[in-house]
């Protein structure tokens, strides 16, 4: 199963979130449950970075994703992160409503 963590501060901001294990819903190289959380972290990290200047600190190896966003960020600029980083939850939720032996999302507070 795939463990989606969305951590956020006291504000509700997203500050990080991590994905860990393996779907396990079909073999490496088929699973669409793993490709689709797959391209939409790594595409939400990306985008942030390409979409906004905003460098992530990440870590990245098989089955294992942590996303950290740096702690200084204008208002402007905070805000167009925001958008990315919950969209990313929807879409994610979108899988998990399809898929929900296969991912689970916990979001917590810090």
């Amino acid at each position: 199963m795939i463990t989606v963590q969305v951590i956020r501060g006291e504000d509700e901001r997203i500050h990080s979130f991590k994905v860990t294990g393996h779907a396990g819903y079909s073999d490496p190289g088929e699973d669409i449950v793993c490709a689709g959380v797959s391209s939409i972290t790594v595409g939400t990290v990306n985008s942030i970075e390409a979409l906004t200047g905003t460098v992530m600190e990440t870590k990245m190896k098989g089955g294992f994703l942590s996303a950290n966003l740096p702690s200084a960020e204008d208002d402007a600029v905070s805000g167009q992160v925001q958008l990315l980083l919950e969209s990313m939850v929807v879409m994610l939720q979108g899988i998990a409503d399809s898929y929900g032996k296969y991912i689970r999302i916990q979001e917590l507070t810090t």
